[in-house]
């Protein structure tokens, strides 16, 4: 298999097994090209990639950003604030424009789920979903099973406790059907109110104690508190639940002696982790920043069809 099985990338639904595969084994060539001190691929030379950022990012836009300008494509960075959205454009209308000045590829982030899909239905261009509301976030979920498979050489197997707010987290949206595909057992942890209505639907397994279900776990995935997207303080207060559910010293020293934690950042310190746990050896937060150019590249070049002898070529 040398392609992937759909022209875009808006959900995990719309990846096999062996596209997931594909990608991160793709990623691996590529991050090896990101350790050496000329980075740049003629790769993508001529093509155009545009992050349509209507939401505000940091992480993942610079990643998308800088994934590009590795390739060689031409990046072009537009956000909200920038675009004619602010004057009362419809999103189909913005799609219509950019698709008449022929770019290759687009990446969107928007508040709103379905947004990239819309974009799909109105410009012959490849979209990317780079967070759609509280829908998904697929190259998130991807940088994660990569930085997973790098730690704990495998991925079927693995039990990950995905803690927090689930209810909220387009992260957790797109980690989850991730992890079935690939043969893992999520789990998702958090107090009842940060659940969905029916989080059984998800298909993973549900814990509403972090102390109870710590011991099974081969990886912690720590999710911001979405104060953003909730309505009101969906718990007594911030240390209340650091206490029961927060990632801290004690609660890694009794974990598996190999457990690992993640985040997807930005992360708050003595809420979601410790200090002490953000700064460990066993937390990988950077790990998974530095996959996401490698997996965002990996991406760009199977989307686009990029030729020239291989991926590291």
């Amino acid at each position: 298999m040398t392609a992937l099985s759909s022209r875009h990338i808006i959900s995990m639904d719309d990846l096999s097994a062996d596209d997931i595969t594909l990608i991160l084994d793709t990623a691996e060539s590529f991050a090896e090209v990101n350790e050496r001190r000329i980075k740049k691929l003629p790769t993508l030379r001529g093509r155009t990639v545009i992050n349509l950022f209507l939401e505000p990012s940091t992480r993942t836009r610079t990643s998308f950003e800088i994934a590009a300008k590795r390739l060689s494509a031409d990046a072009i960075n537009m956000t909200g604030s920038a675009s004619a959205t602010v004057k009362g454009e419809s999103l189909r209308d913005t799609a219509a424009t950019l698709s008449a000045m022929a770019c290759d590829l687009i990446v969107v982030r928007h508040s709103y789920a379905g947004a990239p899909h819309v974009l799909t239905e109105c410009m012959d261009a490849h979209v990317v979903n780079g967070g759609d509301g509280m829908h998904q976030h697929p190259t998130q979920a991807l940088l994660d099973l990569f930085t997973m498979r790098r730690r704990a050489s495998r991925l079927e197997g693995l039990t990950v406790g995905i803690v927090g707010d689930i209810a909220h987290s387009r992260v957790a949206g797109s980690l989850v059907p991730a992890l079935l595909t690939v043969g893992a057992t999520p789990v998702i942890i958090a107090p009842p109110t940060l659940l969905p209505a029916r989080p059984d639907v998800l298909g993973a397994e549900v814990s509403t104690s972090l102390d109870e279900a710590l011991p099974a776990l081969d990886v912690a995935y720590m999710l911001r508190i979405q104060m953003e997207r909730a309505e009101g303080m969906p718990f007594p207060s911030l240390r209340e639940y650091a206490r029961f559910y927060g990632m801290n010293e004690a609660r890694l020293a009794a974990a598996k002696p190999d457990m690992f934690v993640m985040h997807p950042g930005p992360m708050n310190r003595g809420v979601e982790v410790s200090s002490g746990v953000a700064d460990s050896p066993r937390t990988v937060v950077l790990d998974q920043v530095n996959a996401g150019v490698a997996v965002r590249m990996a991406v760009m070049y199977l989307l686009l069809g990029g030729e020239g002898g291989g991926a590291a070529a």
